[in-house]
């Protein structure tokens, strides 16, 4: 079994929906990865300071996972990672759900992302790997990255809840097809980080969940 390197975890609440972005970074190391940069992202920012950003993790594109993505890209020069099913949303205001919702914010736009993600899709990021599951019914295109038994999951599964199905590309079906399907597959003790709220982990949800 590989042996990875100790992950450190640090979660930022950004943006009128308060998205939870991710550092993940590794002792020793003066690199981070970022997963979904949301809308107002100073503190993330801050906090990232001369730290080298290997990648952009997108578990989707949905505007308030997505705000940050330009200013970040910009200042460190690192790539993003969004599956092709969501490769145009990112230029697209109506697509990402920015336009849908001026209250929260101006709409967003940015360069497509330079990666591709498939399911099965193996990175090698911080010394380590992260496989790629895709974990589609909250967004056509969404995501879940598992490293060790760190799972970055986006809107899949929250703690006690699931993702909405009732915005464009949204199904039901999917959303329980990847949890069961995928996610419930994974070891009780499978950490969640959740685009939204606590951490839990893969066997209190199976336990507990009343939506699945």
């Amino acid at each position: 079994m590989e042996q990875k390197p100790v992950l450190k975890v640090e979660a930022f609440s950004l943006g009128p929906l308060q998205t939870n972005a991710y550092l993940l970074t590794v002792p020793g190391v003066n690199k981070g990865v970022v997963i979904d940069p949301g809308m107002n992202p100073g503190p993330l920012l801050k906090r990232i300071g001369d730290l080298e950003i290997e990648a952009i993790l997108l578990t989707h594109a949905h505007f308030d996972h997505i705000g940050g993505v330009d200013e970040l890209r910009r200042s460190k020069g690192c790539p993003v990672y969004l599956h092709d099913a969501e490769s145009d949303w990112l230029t697209d205001p109506k697509r990402n759900g920015s336009a849908r919702w001026p209250e929260l914010g101006a709409p967003i736009t940015t360069d497509p992302a330079e990666h591709g993600l498939d399911d099965g899709q193996r990175l090698t990021l911080l010394e380590g790997t992260f496989q790629v599951f895709h974990t589609p019914g909250h967004s056509p295109g969404s995501v879940s990255f598992l490293y060790g038994n760190q799972l970055f999951g986006g809107d899949v599964l929250f703690k006690l809840s699931v993702g909405r199905t009732d915005l464009p590309g949204g199904s039901q079906r999917d959303l329980m097809d990847s949890i069961h399907g995928k996610l419930f597959d994974l070891p009780d003790d499978t950490i969640v980080y959740p685009g939204h709220g606590p951490k839990t982990t893969i066997g209190y949800e199976r336990e507990h969940n009343p939506y699945v």
